[in-house]
């Protein structure tokens, strides 16, 4: 019978002790981590609790049970805690380079948490930054996810997101005036290309027409070559402005070509050095 070593024998039960640890570590955070969604889901609907505050919550509480697994682990291995606090107290170059190292990844967890507790925005809410607009999908301990309106998934860390200027069209009233501008020759009639622009934005079905949702076309410069107009209308919200504006625009620009409203070209004067000679 052959007779395993207690030295051998004491190295696998450590090894059996750490498989056993991560195994467990990870499924205690996939089972919390469902327990959660489905808690937070069922409150969410009873509670109304907002869904960016749990999803962070959550997040935070799985990040905390695979530290708490990490630390067994490294406890379980033999003459490793004393390793490493002996190398934390002797390496204090090391530890500065970590501590940078580290330093936007505890920003981003903290950007993260911040979010949660001041909500400039929520999953949900449709807003614009870094001059991209579109629908917050996930909020993580390091990034947001923003689908934009191209379907595109734009990852920014959260740290970016504290230090950049945000644009939430969802918050209170969703409505969004909407502004397009005109350019009409000196030669054309000012009042016939407004009732014409007027009219167009009347017809468009999705032009909101309430009491305090007012439509205006006004004179906004006397340019080099052209009178520029300001049209400025409502709309129900971000998404439907784009595509509305355009299709003002477009119908305008034929009204304009089959009414003799003239949208000029850049005029430019060249002058020739003979022809400043011969002037002198």
């Amino acid at each position: 019978m052959m007779v395993i070593p207690a030295e051998t024998l004491d190295t696998l039960t450590t090894f059996i002790k750490i498989a056993i640890t991560i195994v467990a570590t990870v499924i205690i955070a996939v089972l919390i981590n469902r327990a959660l969604v489905a808690y937070f889901k069922f409150a969410s609907g009873k509670l109304k609790v907002d869904e960016t505050t749990y999803t962070v919550v959550r997040r935070l509480i799985i990040l905390t049970i695979y530290i708490i697994g990490g630390v067994v682990v490294i406890e379980l291995i033999p003459g490793l805690p004393g390793l490493m606090l002996g190398m934390a107290a002797g390496a204090g170059i090391a530890a500065i380079v970590i501590g940078f190292a580290a330093q936007k990844v505890l920003s981003n967890i903290f950007g993260g948490i911040s979010i949660a507790i001041f909500r400039p925005f929520r999953v949900g809410d449709v807003v614009e930054m870094e001059d991209e607009y579109g629908t917050v999908e996930d909020i993580t301990l390091r990034h947001t996810v923003i689908r934009t309106w191209q379907n595109k998934r734009l990852i920014i860390p959260n740290t970016r997101i504290s230090e950049e200027s945000i644009i939430n069209w969802t918050i209170e009233d969703l409505a969004v005036l909407w502004a397009v501008d005109f350019g009409i020759s000196y030669d054309s009639d000012i009042d016939i290309a407004r009732s014409i622009i007027l009219d167009e934005i009347d017809k468009h079905p999705d032009v909101m027409h309430e009491e305090d949702k007012e439509v205006n076309v006004r004179v906004t410069e006397l340019g080099d070559f052209a009178v520029k107009l300001r049209a400025t209308f409502w709309v129900s919200d971000r998404s439907t402005a784009w595509s509305t504006g355009a299709e003002i625009r477009e119908s305008v620009k034929k009204r304009f070509d089959s009414e003799g409203v003239e949208i000029p070209f850049p005029y430019r004067t060249v002058v020739y050095k003979k022809d400043m000679r011969r002037a002198g």
